[in-house]
């Protein structure tokens, strides 16, 4: 009798503990893909991701953009996610994806920001391109994306960065 009880408290156990662990991967999974819309080193020429993706909840912004999280969250963010890239040349990057609630927020908050010397970079559906920065909309996302220093042909290859994200964006 003992044996039966043990064997039934073992079986319920590892029942509780796969449903366990299925439950944590479903939430993962319903949560967004892996890499939030970031590619990898080799779906870019020239770049390679580095470090942990990193995401913030709306609540969780002003941890990370001092001074503009309130800016954003009337805008309608979701959420915030960034990410480290850095060119063959060492030329570092951050890129940070936006996802509002809406589309409407992705524009309100690109429109709200001048636009001074940008060049149109031909990336998302509206794009600014500055000597250091690239920023764009697609859809509910704003991505912006920031050298931390001037390189050679900075400005072309951010492109391509962006380009690339918003590929993984539209999928």
């Amino acid at each position: 009798m003992m044996r039966k009880r043990e064997r039934a408290w073992r079986v319920a156990g590892s029942v509780m503990f796969a449903a366990v662990l299925l439950a944590g991967y479903g939430c993962k999974k319903a949560s967004g893909p892996a890499d939030h819309g970031f590619p990898g080193g080799s779906e870019i020429n020239g770049w390679a991701r580095t470090g942990e993706i990193r995401t913030f909840a709306a609540e969780q912004l002003s941890d990370y953009i001092d001074g503009d999280a309130e800016k954003y969250l009337q805008a309608g963010v979701k959420s915030t996610s960034t990410a480290d890239y850095m060119s063959k040349d060492q030329a570092q990057v951050v890129a940070d994806i936006y996802t509002m609630s809406s589309a409407a927020g992705a524009q309100k908050i690109f429109e709200s920001e001048p636009a001074g010397t940008a060049k149109n970079a031909e990336v998302g559906e509206a794009s600014r391109l500055y000597k250091q920065s690239l920023t764009f909309r697609k859809g509910q996302y704003l991505v912006r994306i920031v050298a931390y220093q001037d390189a050679p042909q900075l400005e072309q290859r951010m492109v391509v960065l962006g380009r690339a994200i918003e590929k993984k964006l539209s999928h």
